[in-house]
């Protein structure tokens, strides 16, 4: 395989930074394009002048069945990803999925079933899993420098319900679920991601004003092995901000803004230096490497199942009043 043929299903606003990334990359390129909305298709041709010549298509099916790729990009709303990726691994294709990877444990247990059966390459677009902070602390609490994680603090603001106002992001049949489910995945994701915790129960409450899905959410979670923690995910904030915060039982590490401050046992803090912090990446050049064999899959599937195991339980808890248990069997 000289170079790696991509077609991109849904051309939207997200789209259009996985293209820039394909179109860079000398070992990939954009083959066919898909979206059931013509203004979308005739806008991602006007921000890229180098797909003016390539095929476009109204039905994913049409795309998958082509011959034209060997990989797909997924980016959709939330609640048809799921009959997406079946049919991409149906037709033998690698797959990048956009968060979250579906809206339901069921359909996640059967998806990544498929995966494994089928042998294909899955990147799950978690960007903050290669990011150098993260890799940071991940290396150091799984050294057990540390020692166990005590306390997991996560607070995510951001304008959701004024800027997603009026779009599908806020109708359930296309999302899914609110901000929990769409950015707030994100925050859930990269927490597991980097402490290696598995929630055994959250206690969640949460507000919609008004609309369908939820747009603040406040969890209280306790991990298996007796780590407790708080998420906020806070979707009619004036502005994005975000603030994560990880005791252990011999320092702390404080990622605020993408900033990171570490603390050793006795409260001296640093901000690693450079030449301390991993190489760092990002999920589409890791996409096409792993399908050429170049790299191991940074962000694969089964984060995608962690989080919508979280993610229904704590949508459980907010219906009941009650506290749920996470449902990992």
């Amino acid at each position: 395989m000289e170079k790696v043929r991509v077609g991109i299903i849904g051309t939207g606003g997200m789209s259009q930074g996985h293209m820039r990334k394909v179109l860079q990359n000398p070992d990939a390129e954009i083959t066919a394009l898909c979206d059931n909305r013509p203004e979308a298709l005739a806008n991602t041709v006007e921000k890229h002048e180098a797909l003016k010549d390539v095929p476009q298509f109204a039905d994913y099916r049409e795309l998958i069945g082509s011959g034209l790729v060997d990989a797909v990009y997924i980016v959709t709303p939330h609640t048809i990803h799921y009959e997406e990726i079946l049919a991409a691994l149906d037709a033998g294709l690698h797959i990048y999925g956009e968060k979250p990877l579906v809206c339901n444990v069921t359909d996640a247990k059967h998806v990544l079933k498929r995966i494994d059966e089928v042998g294909k390459i899955f990147v799950l677009g978690y960007q903050r899993h290669y990011q150098a902070e993260f890799l940071y602390i991940k290396k150091a609490i799984s050294s057990g420098e540390y020692g166990a994680v005590q306390f997991v603090q996560g607070l995510q603001g951001q304008e959701w319900l004024r800027a997603c106002a009026n779009s599908w992001r806020h109708e359930l049949k296309w999302s899914g679920g609110g901000q929990l489910n769409d950015s707030g995945s994100h925050m859930l994701a990269v927490l597991l991601f980097v402490t290696g915790l598995s929630v055994k129960s959250v206690y969640a409450q949460m507000e919609n004003f008004n609309v369908e899905v939820d747009i603040n959410s406040s969890l209280t979670l306790q991990f298996d092995g007796g780590a407790i923690g708080s998420i906020s995910i806070v979707g009619n904030a004036p502005s994005w901000y975000e603030d994560i915060t990880i005791w252990c039982e011999k320092g702390a590490f404080y990622m605020r803004n993408g900033k990171l401050e570490v603390s050793d046992a006795v409260g001296k803090r640093h901000f690693p230096i450079p030449e301390d912090l991993p190489k760092g990446g990002n999920p589409d050049d890791n996409f096409i490497a792993a399908i050429l064999g170049k790299e191991e899959v940074g962000g694969p599937p089964i984060w995608g199942l962690k989080v919508i195991e979280l993610t229904e339980a704590a949508w459980e808890s907010a219906k009941t009043g009650q506290l749920a248990l996470v449902d990992k069997s």
